[in-house]
């Protein structure tokens, strides 16, 4: 940072004012410095953060809730959760904020974000950076960070294969599992394959949430991460003329899939919740996640019965880290930085991984919190249903961001309404 704008941030927090002169609008949030954290408390206290999520879960909606009652307890800022069904429009709404010149007083002030949606708003030049350019960003600079576990979590620094650059915050593990209810008595499948075998054997009891569902979108990623011929060409952006070639063993697939699926692959449940509904009410037999405790979570919340088990497919399963973004214009940058740090907070992370809350796996090093707070993490009961750690499977990497986005249009084309 500049000493003109250290000297800014110093008059800021005095309440005096100095002329800034004009700044890209990057860079001009470099008067946020997250190294100089009590100033950013100073400026956040008495701030509003507006984040906008996804709201489609009522545990994980409570979750949202819970933290920003701490944050406004602790902090003085207040949380206004926006829910949101598909985090691709909130990208949208920043563009068109860009686009107009509104480069500063935005809509958005946090953002729960994936892979696809980060891609897309880093190429776009969308997010804070708080140092003014690509050295080191924003999130590696919250206190809190230091109990992240970067070493044993390479997907926290690499997001569906794009450097993080410290541009998102991580605050929760994801991996694809898959559960089914054990009262049925039937043979779970180990791979796609199977799968396809299964669904087969049992016409009309398999189903998978409407694309572009996150749930949905990546079941077709797990699919296709088994069925391509060479799966490393994932790891790199689509070509185009090679998409269909490399992509056509996924629609044989889903082809023969569909044949067989719930109502006959002519409907599908519009979300996650809607696939487990289907579960509950005995109409599928599998259902899946992209969280080991969601099972036993739906368990002790009596949404579903308690003979249902999880299982992974043998040769491994999608994993990845669930991040939040602050975008270039958010009104409330300081807010977002104090409640991105209270959410890799061992407070926050042990409240969610109790799967009678969400039940979400944590960011967090255990070795690297205090004795203590391990002893309080070592304690939660992760549930009946919940796969232990060495249980869950090899970890298949996220292919590039770019794989997903033409997929679901591809996807759409084929099996979307009027298909």
């Amino acid at each position: 940072m500049t000493n003109f704008l250290k000297a800014g941030v110093a008059a800021l927090a005095m309440g005096t004012a100095l002329a800034l002169p004009t700044l890209s609008p990057a860079f001009a949030k470099d008067i946020v410095n997250p190294a100089d954290w009590a100033s950013v408390q100073a400026a956040a206290n008495g701030t509003t953060v507006h984040w906008h999520a996804w709201g489609g879960s009522p545990r994980i909606n409570a979750y949202i809730d819970w933290a920003a009652q701490q944050v406004e307890s602790e902090y003085g800022v207040k949380v206004v959760h926006v829910k949101v069904d598909d985090t691709a429009n909130v990208v949208s709404q920043v563009v068109a904020e860009k686009a107009a010149g509104k480069d500063e007083g935005g809509a958005v002030d946090l953002i729960w974000i994936n892979g696809e949606n980060f891609a897309s708003m880093k190429d776009q030049n969308l997010l804070l950076d708080t140092d003014g350019e690509a050295t080191g960003g924003w999130a590696p600079q919250l206190p809190n960070w230091r109990y992240v576990d970067v070493a044993g979590k390479p997907t926290i620094t690499t997001d569906f294969t794009i450097p993080t650059d410290g541009l998102e915050s991580p605050w929760g593990m994801a991996k694809m599992v898959f559960f089914h209810d054990t009262a049925l008595e039937k043979e779970v499948p180990g791979s796609a394959a199977e799968l396809l075998q299964y669904a087969q054997s049992n016409p009309g009891r398999f189903t998978y949430p409407l694309p572009p569902d996150f749930i949905g979108s990546s079941f077709l990623k797990q699919i296709l991460s088994e069925v391509v011929a060479d799966p490393a060409v994932l790891q790199a952006a689509v070509v185009e003329e090679d998409f269909e070639t490399i992509v056509e063993p996924l629609w044989t697939y889903l082809d023969a899939l569909h044949d067989v699926a719930w109502q006959s692959g002519r409907n599908f449940p519009k979300s996650y919740p809607a696939m487990r509904q289907l579960l509950a009410d005995g109409e599928v037999d599998i259902a899946f996640a992209f969280n080991p405790a969601d099972a036993s979570a739906a368990i002790a919340a009596g949404e579903l019965p308690d003979t249902v088990r999880s299982f992974v497919f043998d040769e491994g399963t999608l994993g990845n880290t669930h991040f939040v973004a602050i975008p270039y214009n958010a009104s409330a940058p300081a807010g977002a930085l104090v409640l991105a740090n209270f959410l890799i907070s061992p407070e926050a992370q042990k409240h969610k991984q109790d799967p009678d809350v969400w039940g979400d796996p944590t960011v967090l090093d255990i070795n690297a919190v205090s004795q203590e707070q391990k002893a309080a993490f070592d304690a939660l009961d992760l549930g009946i249903a919940t796969l232990a750690p060495d249980e869950l499977g090899p970890m298949l990497p996220e292919p590039h961001a770019s794989w997903m986005s033409r997929i679901e249009v591809e996807w759409t084309r084929r099996y979307g309404a009027g298909n």
